[in-house]
């Protein structure tokens, strides 16, 4: 009888902490389609700073592009576009970055270049890092947004500073103040 007692007070006080997170659940059909696409690719678990994803709305219809480093990552994109309330279908442009040890090995070295430099520490911050880092069969660009002129300068000159890389596309934009 005392087990029993213990069991569904246990059970009434979850149920009462749990309530206020019902309650204050956001209802996400009220935001633009491009913000809750974007919302939903962000949460991808296998996103990360060597990935670069990006979509555009036309009407009901997505456009996925990018690169990403794992295949999943570009079934899972689309899946999840596809999920989204008002999305009527999905046109997959991803491209998968070939699986090769050493980009894997420049990209390891790239990040430790950027992001070990004191100032640019900031743009790691996070789950998905402000710039990502898009390795393809030794060539390197850098996609993301940077606060001012001199952290892109500052995140270029890093990048080109690794060896065994052929080259290195700075495509990072500033911030408008």
């Amino acid at each position: 009888m005392r087990g029993t007692l213990k069991k569904l007070s246990l059970t009434l006080a979850c149920a009462v902490l749990a309530v206020p997170t019902f309650l204050g659940a956001k209802d996400n059909s009220s935001k633009p389609l491009p913000e809750r696409v974007r919302h939903e690719l962000a949460m991808l678990p296998y996103y990360n700073v060597f990935d670069d994803l990006g979509f555009k709305v036309d009407g009901g219809t997505v456009y996925l592009f990018g690169d990403v480093t794992n295949p999943v990552l570009k079934t899972d994109a689309e899946r999840t576009a596809k999920r989204v309330e008002g999305v009527q279908q999905v046109v997959n442009n991803i491209n998968v970055l070939p699986l090769s040890p050493m980009d894997w090995q420049i990209r390891r070295a790239e990040y430790r270049a950027i992001f070990g430099y004191g100032p640019m520490y900031r743009y790691a911050m996070g789950s998905i890092p402000s710039i990502h880092i898009i390795v393809n069969n030794g060539r390197v660009t850098l996609e993301g947004v940077v606060d001012n002129q001199g952290d892109k300068n500052i995140a270029g000159i890093r990048a080109n500073g690794v060896p065994g890389v052929f080259s290195v596309k700075n495509d990072l934009q500033v911030v408008k103040s």
